[in-house]
């Protein structure tokens, strides 16, 4: 089966979809973007004038918007959700609407015809007492965010031609930055001189450059064959960290900075374990930034000026 050339990315004005759009393109496939976001030729600026790149303004769950976006398409990237614990608590509702339902209309759209590849997260896995996990651990999700897209990536994988893609917490510049991001977080406030505390310092997170993100999304693509009906996580043991050990590498790049260890607060999906991505690795992909690299540019960006 040869890979496709043309492809539809939900989503694709956003904090990955502004990294991977201009990557794709670069690789010579024909774009078509599907965003509902006001600000999306900002954040897509550098593509306007590429051969082959469209931009459909629209949302995921209408589905005359997803039909026109798919038009000649071959595969889809959807990464269009509601993201993260936070912004899925203030309106569960909606966040159900996008995250599942909007999964929905994409497949119909595609119906089994079309590779589809879903941007999920490692907050699927939720409580895992075991410490450890891979992609035959149980997925305990916690958080109304982690059980929907657990749902939609149970869709995907019930679809012949689908691949789930667990990411590990996702970092570093995009043209359409978000501060919001755990290490994008940190570096920022540490860079502009605040004072931080940090709870649950002994917890381990994994963590993944945007470019990695881009990256992965493109590998499934040209995978397709081998990975369909499959589930991936995509990052690198190396950027398995504490909390403390993160903090701790930032700070060398702002060592006056006052940073505080708290037992209050928790993290809402519970994420405390490492992860393996032996199973993507077995399939050729490797990360590209390590994470000294992302921190590094990110301390730059947020320097005091």
């Amino acid at each position: 089966m040869p890979e496709p050339s043309r492809v539809l990315v939900t989503g694709g004005a956003g904090y990955i979809g502004s990294t991977l759009v201009p990557l794709l393109l670069a690789r010579g496939f024909r774009v078509t973007v599907l965003d509902r976001s006001e600000d999306l030729r900002e954040a897509l600026r550098a593509c306007q004038f590429s051969p082959g790149f469209r931009l459909v303004q629209g949302d995921i769950r209408d589905g005359d918007a997803v039909l026109e976006a798919a038009r000649d398409v071959e595969a889809i990237i959807h990464l269009a959700a509601v993201s993260g614990y936070p912004a899925c608590a203030r309106d569960p509702a909606e966040a159900t609407d996008v995250n599942v339902r909007g999964a929905a209309r994409v497949l119909e759209v595609a119906g089994g015809r079309m590779t589809v590849v879903l941007a999920s997260t490692l907050s699927c896995y939720g409580a895992v007492p075991e410490g450890y996990c891979d992609e035959t651990t149980p997925a305990r999700p916690v958080s109304h965010y982690a059980r929907t897209k657990l749902e939609a990536e149970a869709l995907v994988l019930a679809s012949p031609m689908g691949i789930a893609l667990r990411l590990a917490t996702a970092y570093g510049l995009s043209p359409r930055m978000r501060l919001d991001l755990l290490v994008n977080s940190f570096v920022y406030r540490l860079g502009q001189g605040e004072p931080l505390e940090v709870y649950e310092p002994e917890a381990r997170r994994a963590f993944l450059h945007v470019k990695d993100a881009s990256r992965a999304f493109l590998f499934a693509l040209e995978a397709a064959p081998r990975m369909a009906g499959r589930l991936f996580n995509v990052g690198d043991e190396s950027q398995n960290q504490t909390k403390r050990e993160l903090v701790e590498r930032i700070r060398r790049h702002f060592p006056s900075t006052r940073v505080s260890y708290s037992t209050s607060g928790r993290d809402e999906d519970r994420r405390d374990y490492a992860v393996s991505f032996s199973r993507i690795h077995s399939e050729g992909f490797r990360v590209q930034v390590s994470l000294e690299q992302g921190l590094e540019e990110l301390a730059w960006a947020f320097a005091p000026s």
